[in-house]
């Protein structure tokens, strides 16, 4: 029995198809009405979300200063989302995820401001906390059998009490290193942004052609050259206008700080798009865990090590949720009891969600995280600008994750209907 192959992107169109970029569109838009809509209801969402923020608080909401901070809002719960999908992908829940950032941001704060180590080791420290809260929840859920909802849940607390005895109730821990604050909050010389932007658009042009042209070395059907095209220049169009922007700037006319340039998490954010969707895409790795999250029976009988898969994906989650946490405590310069807490797994499974990541397994890709994110910060960033009142905010973000999972349902419903 074979292994389950990750979903191909919605963009893959096959030259038996026709080959044009017609024949890519009527391709497209079956696979939509078969239930495989990817992410087009969170590209549509933020589309429609921007036009609504922007008529109603265009002024402040579409300033060049908001758009570096939509940016530097959604950056941690995109960092978070990625773990989570590697979760979601198995039918599993990690809802312990928040608090293990702020677990990784806590054993930052103390190792780096009390105890004076350097920022290496503590970001290190951080990651290797990350590394057994996943290790130790992947014993209990694939090891014992035990839930995921009930070993996450049990961590959810333990690790808030935690962060409580490390951190003291009602304190903070400021973040006075220079080099850890700069990740969220300095830029990128403006040159260095462009070469940025045109490392982006090459490589992702160079892989995609590589990936055609061993495709037709192995006599595979592979998408036409005018597609590859078209999706180039799609990116490239893009990643332009936003350095642009991003590279104006941003300080008031008056004022004698410049502030200009493409925030340096942001190459951050993209390498670990790129390292994750090369795991998921490319590996076997990456195609067991589409397999245990498509049937995990069939998968143990094709001879796949279903516990180490999971047992992996769990920790790849903590380990993410750690990073996420310490770009939070750059972003805050602090550390809190409350850090990763609040709204944060919230939004970060609603960014998973919303991006096209199922609920049920077996079907998402790291980038969903990218685009879901990007929703989840709209809204984190708009609301606030059109209403005070935190009712209405709640209420808001509960009928978005609510049609997100709605259209997650559907979606499986309309692709069991046509088989696909």
């Amino acid at each position: 029995m074979s292994t389950a192959a990750p979903p191909a992107s919605q963009f893959d169109i096959q030259e038996e198809t026709g080959g044009s970029i017609g024949a890519a569109g009527r391709e497209y838009w079956t696979r939509v009405k078969g239930g495989d809509m990817g992410s087009l209801p969170a590209i549509l969402g933020a589309v429609v979300l921007v036009v609504i923020f922007g008529i109603m608080e265009g002024e402040t909401f579409l300033s060049k200063g908001n758009f570096a901070n939509l940016i530097n809002q959604g950056a941690a719960i995109t960092v978070l989302a990625m773990g989570l999908v590697f979760v979601l992908l198995l039918g599993e829940i990690d809802l312990s995820a928040g608090f293990a950032a702020g677990m990784g941001a806590a054993i930052l704060a103390t190792t780096l401001t009390e105890r004076g180590w350097a920022w290496p080791l503590s970001v290190i420290a951080a990651l290797v906390t990350g590394v057994a809260i996943g290790f130790a929840i992947a014993l209990l859920v694939a090891r014992l059998g035990i839930p995921s909802f009930v070993v996450t849940l049990a961590f959810f607390l333990a690790l808030q009490g935690a962060m409580l005895l490390i951190i003291g109730e009602g304190g903070t821990i400021p973040i006075r290193d220079e080099s850890v604050l700069s990740v969220m909050n300095d830029n990128m010389p403006v040159v260095l942004g462009w070469l940025f932007a045109l490392l982006v658009i090459a490589g992702f042009a160079g892989a995609t052609l590589m990936r055609i042209r061993a495709r037709r070395k192995e006599g595979l059907p592979t998408e036409a050259m005018s597609v590859w095209a078209l999706k180039v220049a799609a990116l490239a169009a893009v990643v332009l206008i936003a350095v642009y922007l991003l590279n104006l700037e941003r300080q008031r006319a008056t004022a004698i700080i410049t502030i200009q340039g493409v925030p340096w998490v942001v190459p951050l954010v993209a390498a670990l798009v790129v390292g994750l969707s090369f795991v998921l895409a490319r590996t076997a790795f990456g195609r067991h865990i589409y397999a245990v999250g498509g049937n995990a029976e069939a998968a143990r009988r094709a001879g796949i090590n279903v516990p180490n898969i999971k047992s992996a994906c769990f920790v790849i989650c903590s380990t993410l949720a750690v990073v996420a946490g310490i770009l939070i405590a750059s972003r805050d310069n602090s550390v809190s009891p409350t850090t990763g807490g609040a709204q944060t797994l919230l939004y970060a499974v609603g960014a998973a969600v919303i991006g096209g990541t199922s609920l049920f397994g077996g079907r998402g890709r790291v980038y969903d995280a990218v685009t879901g994110g990007l929703v989840v910060a709209i809204i984190a960033n708009g609301l606030p600008l059109v209403t005070q009142q935190s009712g209405t905010q709640f209420i808001v973000n509960g009928v978005v994750l609510l049609v997100a999972a709605s259209v997650d349902a559907i979606s499986r419903r309309r692709a069991a209907a046509t088989g696909r």
